[in-house]
């Protein structure tokens, strides 16, 4: 019967380990250490870090305009604040803040949820770029430029491209961030000053 028990409570943990190795940038040794932490903790704290698990899923949503997170469609987007004649695409809202931080951009966003990437199965229509074509073409003439700041890899170029050619019907300048950011590199990663000259010397896309 001992040993039935040790089996089941190395299922558990073996379980626990599962779930967090399925986070981004947790290998399988980073989340047997997570789990065996996670134990060690007192009830009390685990329970709070359940809870919020739980008020994440069921509180924060998309925004309906821009697509990033938000709590009860009170989004950061609507700050009159923002100049709205500027729209940065960029590919998920990790991006938002790395380009907040830098304080060289003073306009909206935009987020497409990933890349166009044949290889992964991803395709336009799996990503928010309908919303996007959807919000310009509702916006009239307010909006002026385009910023896309996709990663400067393959399928973030490919991206790029797909959605300067979707804006082509419309009345508005499409920009990329300048080579100011590493070849394959994360724009989240990228440090202020880099993404600030990336915005400044951003370039017109001409098709």
């Amino acid at each position: 019967m001992a040993y039935d028990n040790q089996k089941h409570n190395n299922y558990i943990i073996q379980e626990l380990v599962e779930l967090f190795n399925k986070f981004p940038g947790i290998g399988p040794k980073s989340a047997q250490r997570l789990a065996y932490f996670t134990i060690n903790q007192n009830h009390d704290e685990v329970k709070k870090f359940a809870e919020t698990l739980l008020l994440v899923k069921e509180k924060i949503d998309l925004c309906a305009i821009c697509q990033d997170f938000t709590i009860d469609q009170q989004c950061k987007c609507q700050d009159e604040s923002k100049n709205r004649d500027l729209i940065c695409v960029v590919e998920d809202p990790m991006d938002i803040i790395a380009i907040d931080n830098s304080n060289a951009y003073s306009g909206t966003f935009h987020v497409l949820h990933g890349v166009i990437s044949p290889t992964q199965g991803i395709g336009p229509d799996d990503l928010k770029i309908k919303e996007l074509i959807e919000r310009i073409a509702a916006s009239t003439s307010s909006i002026k430029e385009v910023i896309i700041a996709t990663n400067p890899n393959l399928e973030g170029e490919a991206t790029a491209m797909y959605i300067t050619k979707m804006l082509e019907p419309f009345s508005v300048k499409v920009s990329r961030l300048a080579r100011g950011l590493p070849s394959g590199g994360d724009l989240e990663y990228a440090d202020g000053v880099t993404i600030g000259k990336a915005i400044e010397y951003r370039q017109e896309i001409e098709l």
